[in-house]
């Protein structure tokens, strides 16, 4: 069997092990990427200011990573806000994971300042930090919700709509930026696209709680799960092992054409809310948690996108990514964790 791009680049970085910075590292996404480097051997810098990112998080990375892998990993408690936090944390670095943000659509719609400042002015903050110390490469969390209002499926990378929410404004001005830094500056980086990632360390509670991880964590308490809308929503749920591999490959690529891009990092696939609940009460019972409420349908929540579904073709010709996990495949692996860590 041939190895794939991404099992090459592992092997090669465990014979040449990089620094990288994570920003955002308590969060979801960064501690997964954090305790996937710590496991090929690298030097990694954390920053984050604990607004949505969690100590517990770094602690049960702690705790699967041997103890000199974990000497590898320096954390800065800071945030993106300030330009002498970004400046500190990129010192010394070669590879930046840029994944601080304030997530949510609602959470945007209820507080857009908070959201324009975290996401666009921290943003702006970070690359201008990583510029400034002449980095190897810049590789930050873009969002599938910049297509906005385009109704084509499935969602190719250089066709997008109107923003529907201020967030999916943030995201789509840190594409507009790093373009800009690109063309002015010479500085090029990478934005991936995110499409409804989930997994271990994504949280469950609070308002703006991803919708897998919430209603996980509903049905294992035995409460009610709310369905906005008619259950007919899709998405393209992408497992994160498919997120860390993309982040990955793209920080690491050599090829200038693959430089100054955004792709899409998904499965490909598109899911209904119906079908996702009926998949995670399967697997839970499988994991000998038996659910038998039925949903409880309301209205449909503003900003939301109708349906979602990714092209993946050109970070798959570009970059080597192949997913590795489907939906299936992915609650399959997720929900040990679940079960284990509800409260």
């Amino acid at each position: 069997m041939t190895a794939t791009a991404y099992q090459k680049i592992k092997e090669l970085l465990i014979e040449s092990p990089k620094t990288w910075l994570i920003t955002g590292v308590a969060g979801f996404i960064g501690s997964n990427l954090l305790e996937t480097l710590l496991k090929l051997n690298q030097t990694v810098v954390g920053l984050d200011n604990f607004a949505t990112g969690f100590q517990h998080n770094l602690d049960e990375v702690k705790s699967l990573v041997s103890a000199e892998q974990w000497e590898g990993f320096t954390f800065i408690e800071g945030d993106i806000r300030q330009l002498t936090d970004c400046s500190k944390a990129c010192q010394g670095v070669d590879y930046v994971l840029h994944q601080a943000a304030l997530g949510s659509v609602p959470r945007s719609i209820a507080d857009p300042i908070a959201t324009n400042e975290t996401n666009i002015s921290g943003f702006l903050n970070m690359l201008v930090a990583a510029r400034d110390a002449n980095v190897a490469s810049f590789t930050y969390a873009a969002s599938s919700s910049t297509y906005g209002d385009h109704p084509a499926l499935p969602k190719v990378e250089e066709n997008i709509g109107n923003p529907l929410s201020p967030y999916a404004v943030t995201k789509y001005v840190n594409e507009l930026y790093a373009d800009v830094f690109s063309r002015t500056y010479g500085f090029k980086t990478i934005g991936l696209r995110y499409f409804n990632i989930f997994g271990k360390r994504q949280t469950p509670d609070g308002a703006y709680a991803a919708v897998i991880p919430k209603w996980t964590a509903a049905m294992i308490t035995g409460d009610e799960v709310f369905i906005n809308g008619d259950g007919e929503t899709s998405r393209d749920f992408n497992f994160i092992e498919n997120a860390v591999q993309a982040n990955i490959l793209a920080a690491t690529t050599t090829d200038p054409d693959a430089k100054n891009q955004v792709y899409n990092v998904a499965v490909g696939g598109r899911t209904t809310l119906n079908t996702l609940f009926s998949a995670l009460k399967e697997h839970l019972s499988t994991n000998g948690i038996s659910y038998t409420q039925e949903a409880v349908y309301r209205d449909f929540r503003a900003g939301d996108v109708r349906h979602s579904q990714a092209d993946i073709s050109k970070i798959q010709n570009a970059l080597g990514y192949e997913p590795q996990f489907d939906i299936i495949q992915g609650i399959e692996k997720a929900m040990p964790w679940y079960v284990t860590n509800k409260k």
